[in-house]
């Protein structure tokens, strides 16, 4: 998949899916790379979050979360129970990209370096590896480090920090704090920061430190990581247990019927757009099954309607079916939308279609407007 498809001036080609709740974005780690430094080069906020099973089990529960990932510009899935979630639903993500492995690959690189702000991790382990960094000559280099303690989000987004932050000059802004803070703490100072590149990479700094061994590729590859992390932080075992048995749960009340669905359900009706002007707005009418192979006709249209600074209406009354990719399109249609304060309604859902919404997880897109 070629970098190009990923944008940051307002278009909807994004290939993004809609996966449990989560944007999930098809992409490996040559196109995010690629992808990182065209956003170094243009300076505008960029903002990565790597979703697990961690952050979809919080995102059903936390709506502040789940509005931080639906807010980013790219989500990565971290985890190997949500990569053969995503194949059991037909969503084509192949490889997993943890945040782990993208700093180890920004490392690993030669020729042009990104300039790395680290921020959190514990005691003095952001100066540790900041020099570290910067000793190797590799392919990030370290232009400045904060650890600004264990206080609230409030807290950690004083403006002597902000200021130290962006003063840096940086690139990328690595920012090392357990997942719900480290979001919500992006989200709060999206708009205050000015380095363009912003991730959560969590325990990333204790592997770079060597305070913690990470996992071999073998447990990695089979989805048995959590056992090595237990070994090495054992309390950690309360929360793998609580999202494991969370997890149970939505692989047979959502999963499972939406894969039997998927291969039971026969799609009878060629999908067909179309559009209709009125007062202040636009309404695309769809027909037939809105899959994966059919849904990228809407692209134009709503491409048209955010160009145009017009409100969207996605009437849905003659659809029989819809996979992750409608989802996704919708996502981030409504991103793109609701930057420029405008809004998209869904409206027209049948209880059939509204039943694949919830079982998804995106009902919540069906109360907007």
């Amino acid at each position: 998949m070629a970098a190009k498809t990923i944008n940051f001036e307002g278009e909807v080609s994004r290939k993004v899916y809609g996966l449990l709740g989560l944007p999930v974005d098809a992409i490996g780690f040559k196109a995010l790379i690629a992808t990182m430094d065209e956003a170094a080069a243009k300076r505008e906020p960029f903002l990565i979050s790597t979703p697990n099973v961690n952050f979809l089990i919080k995102s059903h529960s936390n709506d502040s979360f789940r509005s931080s990932i639906l807010l980013s510009d790219l989500c990565l899935v971290d985890g190997m129970p949500l990569i053969w979630i995503a194949k059991l639903l037909r969503v084509p993500i192949r490889e997993r990209v943890a945040g782990s492995d993208l700093f180890g690959r920004l490392k690993a690189r030669t020729g042009t370096r990104l300039r790395v702000f680290l921020l959190g991790g514990t005691g003095d382990l952001v100066e540790r590896v900041g020099k570290k960094l910067n000793a190797e000559r590799c392919g990030l280099e370290c232009v400045g480090v904060l650890n600004p303690g264990f206080g609230s989000v409030e807290e950690l987004s004083s403006p002597d920090i902000i200021t130290r932050i962006n003063e840096s000059g940086a690139d990328l802004l690595a920012v090392f704090l357990n997942a719900e803070k480290a979001q919500a703490w992006l989200l709060l100072n999206h708009h205050r920061l000015t380095i363009p590149i912003r991730a959560q990479f969590g325990a990333t700094i204790n592997f770079e430190a060597g305070t913690i061994q990470r996992a071999p590729p073998l447990l990695r590859s089979t989805g048995f990581e959590w056992l090595w992390r237990v070994k090495e932080e054992p309390y950690l075992w309360r929360r793998y247990w609580a999202d494991g048995k969370a997890l149970l749960q939505i692989l047979f009340k959502c999963v499972l019927p939406l894969a039997i669905a998927a291969r039971l359900t026969r799609r009878r009706a060629q999908f067909a757009i179309h559009r209709a002007e009125h007062d202040g707005g636009v309404t695309l009418e769809l027909s037939g099954s809105a899959t994966a192979d059919e849904v990228e006709a809407i692209l134009p249209y709503l491409q048209r309607a955010i160009e145009d600074s017009t409100r969207v209406i996605v009437d849905l009354g003659a659809v029989d079916y819809a996979d992750g990719r409608l989802f996704g399109v919708l996502i981030e249609a409504r991103k793109q939308l609701a930057e420029r304060d405008l809004s998209l309604t869904i409206t027209g859902v049948s209880p059939r279609l509204r039943r694949i919404f919830r079982l998804n997880r995106f009902e919540f897109l069906l109360a907007d407007g």
